[in-house]
């Protein structure tokens, strides 16, 4: 099973010993915000970028072509 993004970016706080609110006050929003964004898992990439930093990762968006498997 895949997880979303937005329980992929709570993994990974977890392992980096964040809570969600430092989270938030990282990424210059309010935990209610974060919540919010979080349980609708709807994102900006510049969002994530965001987060991504604040989280210690860089941030990797791909296209793959799912019949010849090309990444753009």
């Amino acid at each position: 099973m895949d997880l979303t993004t937005g329980e992929k970016i709570k993994v990974i706080a977890k392992r980096r010993g964040m809570t969600m609110k430092d989270l938030a006050d990282k990424t210059n929003q309010s935990r209610q915000n974060l919540g919010n964004k979080l349980a609708l898992d709807d994102w900006r990439e510049s969002e994530l970028r965001d987060i991504a930093g604040a989280l210690d990762c860089t941030l990797e968006v791909r296209f793959v072509s799912q019949d010849t498997g090309e990444i753009f």
